[in-house]
């Protein structure tokens, strides 16, 4: 028997309770004896109540009452009898309804008072023990509790001892009525357990209260007193509990508005806009919609008390109350046992991969709608992040929580629900959360892996003990090993991403000088008028010829695509909606988001811009794609594959405008460029400051062509791949791999808009310029006539007019120096070894 329910005797508990026929006639005699005692009572209090016989009158019905000792039945059950004469008559409130004891001898008094409240422990009414007057069970919350009020003229000093009983009842009632109603399908399964636990314990009372009415019955030495004192520790425990239920009916009553929140369900989301319903106007109609009652009835859906918010209400009140032993017993046997279900949730998820969590209890979520067949289109990495989360938002990176988060409650400040994460499993909610990814992501690869723990199966693991955190911690490592296993040696990922770096990085040059050397009329067309497949059938060339080894493996995968919008433009545009490096003037606002500026000036620029629009050459639009099948596509996701593109990009530009500045220096190397002309001194000037202006655009390419390549992306290759070599979870592979491309994007300085827009300015120019070559040998070969002529070079205006365009911009844009370094002395250091190949460029005259 447990020790907040002790029994009424100290030996065991009998197994046959039928009466013997020596406890029959005992019992017989007794309660005719009793009834014998109130017979007289009756008969005198009648004498006195003929000068009253309103009194006499409402006290009429106790001559009715059935008597038990001609019925068998209730000889062997005799509370029984109290439902059938309580049931039949009206219930009447107030003092009309209150029998009086005035003369009834205290003995007697007791007897009558022990029968009551053995049949209010049951929560059935007694004939001296009453519903309070306010009680009303039509309007009061069953979950509060039945009250009961002691009849007045009942003796002080027993009327003091019964009510240190009475909230028995009510905890009794209070109780049942919670059981009752959370044992419903929509409670979740967290509930169930703590009901069963809670009826459990109910069991060991109404035990308790049958060895009571048997010693009431059979030992005329049964007082008040002694029922006090096997009750007592029983009031205590019961408390407990109906303290418990309280705080949970609390919390229940308080609407949680799920639907007026910030933060949208995920799923709702994407079914919306896979309906047409995601635009913003829709979702401003539907808002008001709402708060004006045109969809809901204005009323917020509800969340039930469930899952891990009732885990963390018994472990606040077990921690709160830990001083006291009996509330730290009683809370941590319902903590153990509301416990059972979410354990054997977090048992499947962290061995097996699967979530079975029917009623939304756990702690971990799952987005159905994002499949691994997002991952071919997916640029912000849906699959991993979103696919499966934990329901309080939080994330092991604290730049952004996820969303569709409830808000907490207004009672206790908790998160509603399964979002609420049960104190024991905050500290391991990541490792749990990532144990089952892991394990998900290698069954969508069709292997089933599920753990052999010997040691866990024999012995159930419980909310509150310390093998638990051992569980976890070993599903997490087997899972982290077992992905990373795969990923590293099955599906080859080191040797990928050599190749990516041979291909995105330029790293074998050949190969793209062979390529540009092939499809050199192709990429002066339009982008839009390139051909694809030509392009992709001359990259296959170029790879079958210049590839070797490991690049033999993977050049399949290698696709031409052609890009939509300009590198510089693109970048130009996610730096200001997203503010990349942080805070700069102008980030963080979307185009055209300035609001200093008048809106005819922006309508002006804007139209400008059209005008200045030309088609993209093919040259400018060309980029590599990359095939990569699951799982391999965690790492490689598309969103990684996009910063591989923005650097290839980026390097195949500086290139094409090396190759253009370096045939124009061969141009430049001709008879007609070289040959003296003393007679026309102000050409030679002429000539000579277009070949120094060419060999500064040149230098200056070269220059920050050899920094991206030798100072940023080789150490930053080789400091990835000693990290690779040491790695030992696949969260951290996947952010040492992104890291090193984010920190290549920024030293590369296509995460800052100013530098961005400074050297893109001259790199341009520098494009352009050499799109002029042909022009400048007319320009020669005209002057060179005109010379020989010696009739005067009309021209040599004109020509010196359009060198100083170029002179002028160049320039003026080379205060990207200034900015280089302004940077590298505040924030990146990684750019001083630009700051000292720029320096001869920005003094050469």
């Amino acid at each position: 028997m447990d020790p907040y329910t002790p029994r009424a005797r100290t030996g065991g508990r009998k197994k046959n309770l039928t009466l013997s026929a020596k406890e029959y006639t005992k019992i017989t005699g007794t309660i005719a004896s009793v009834r014998r005692n109130r017979q007289l009572t009756d008969d005198i209090v009648e004498e006195v109540d003929v000068r009253a016989p309103s009194s006499r009158e409402s006290r009429g019905r106790n001559h009715n009452e059935p008597s038990f000792i001609a019925e068998t039945s209730f000889v062997r059950a005799p509370l029984n009898s109290r439902v059938g004469a309580n049931t039949s008559l009206p219930k009447a409130k107030g003092k009309g309804r209150q029998d009086s004891m005035d003369h009834i001898p205290v003995d007697m008094q007791e007897a009558l008072i022990l029968e009551d409240l053995l049949c209010v422990l049951s929560g059935i009414e007694g004939t001296y023990i009453m519903h309070h007057p306010d009680y009303s069970a039509e309007d009061d919350d069953p979950l509060l509790g039945i009250r009961y009020i002691v009849s007045p003229s009942l003796e002080s000093s027993l009327r003091d001892m019964t009510e240190r009983i009475l909230p028995l009842g009510t905890y009794y009632t209070a109780i049942s009525s919670f059981v009752e109603s959370r044992s419903h399908l929509d409670f979740g399964l967290v509930n169930h357990a703590l009901c069963a636990a809670m009826r459990d314990m109910l069991k060991d009372y109404q035990t308790l209260l049958s060895q009571l009415e048997h010693a009431f019955n059979t030992s005329p030495l049964f007082t008040l007193q002694k029922l006090w004192f096997y009750v007592h520790p029983t009031v205590h425990t019961l408390s407990l509990i109906y303290q418990l239920v309280l705080e949970l009916a609390a919390i229940d009553d308080t609407s949680t508005d799920v639907s007026s929140s910030s933060s949208e369900d995920e799923e709702e989301a994407a079914r919306n806009e896979a309906l047409g319903l995601g635009g913003a106007k829709l979702k401003a109609v539907l808002s008001e919609m709402n708060k004006g009652g045109g969809l809901n009835g204005g009323e917020g859906s509800t969340i039930a008390v469930k899952g891990g918010e009732v885990l963390a209400i018994v472990h606040d009140r077990m921690q709160n109350m830990s001083g006291d032993p009996t509330a730290h017993k009683v809370y941590s046997t319902l903590l153990r046992a509301a416990g059972v279900p979410y354990v054997s949730m977090l048992r499947v998820w962290t061995m097996t991969g699967r979530l079975d969590d029917p009623f939304e209890e756990f702690c971990v979520k799952e987005s159905k709608f994002i499949s691994k067949g997002i991952l071919e289109v997916d640029y912000t990495d849906e699959y991993w992040e979103r696919r499966y989360t934990l329901r309080d938002g939080s994330t092991l990176s604290s730049k952004r929580a996820h969303t569709g988060v409830p808000p907490p409650r207004t009672v206790g400040g908790r998160l509603p629900g399964g979002a609420c994460i049960p104190p024991l499993l905050e500290g391991w909610k990541h490792k749990i959360l990532l144990a089952g990814k892991y394990l998900n992501v290698i069954r969508e690869c069709g292997i089933e892996v599920q753990m052999n723990h010997k040691s866990y199966s024999d012995g159930e693991l419980a909310m509150d003990d310390e093998n638990l955190y051992k569980f976890i911690e070993d599903a997490y490592t087997h899972a982290n090993s077992t992905l990373l296993h795969l990923l590293l040696k099955d599906q080859q990922l080191i040797p990928r991403l050599r190749s990516f770096k041979r291909y995105f990085f330029l790293s074998q040059s050949s190969f793209l000088t062979h390529l540009l050397d092939l499809a050199h009329t192709e990429l002066k067309k339009p982008a839009k008028s390139a051909s694809i497949v030509k392009l992709q059938s001359l990259l296959d060339l170029a790879l079958t010829t210049d590839a070797q080894g490991e690049d033999m493996l993977f050049r399949e995968d290698i696709k031409v695509t052609v890009a939509g919008t300009g590198l510089y433009d693109w970048l130009m545009k996610v730096i200001k909606v997203s503010g990349l490096n942080g805070g700069e003037d102008g980030e963080g606002l979307p185009d055209g988001a300035n609001h200093d500026e008048p809106k005819k000036d922006k309508e002006k620029d804007k139209d400008k811009d059209k005008d200045k629009e030309k088609p993209m050459l093919a040259i400018d639009a060309l980029t590599l794609d990359y095939q990569v099948k699951f799982p391999l596509s965690l790492v490689i996701s598309r969103k990684t594959v996009l910063r591989y593109q923005l650097i290839f990009r980026f390097l195949l530009h500086l290139k094409h405008v090396e190759q253009s500045l370096t045939t124009m220096w061969i141009e430049q190397k001709s008879a007609p460029w070289r040959r003296p002309v003393p007679q026309h001194p102000e050409f030679e000037q002429w000539r000579l400051r277009v070949a120094l202006l060419r060999a500064r655009m040149l230098a200056f390419v070269q220059q920050i062509l050899a920094f991206t390549t030798f100072e940023v992306l080789e150490p930053n290759w080789r400091t990835l791949e000693a990290k690779l070599a040491k790695v030992t979870t696949v969260d951290q592979l996947l952010r040492d791999h992104v890291d090193f491309l984010d920190t290549c994007l920024k030293e590369c300085m296509l995460t800052s808009s100013k530098l961005l827009g400074a050297y893109s300015k001259m790199i341009v120019t520098c494009s352009t310029f050499a799109l002029y070559t042909s022009s400048f040998r007319k320009s020669v070969n005209q002057a060179l006539a005109a010379a020989e002529a010696g009739d005067g070079d009309q021209g040599m205006t004109k020509r010196w007019e359009f060198l100083k365009k170029f002179e002028s911009n160049f320039n003026h844009w080379c205060f990207h120096l200034d900015c280089v370094q302004y940077y590298a002395s505040s924030e990146n250091v990684s750019l001083l070894p630009l700051v000292v190949r720029l320096s001869s460029i920005k003094t050469a005259t």
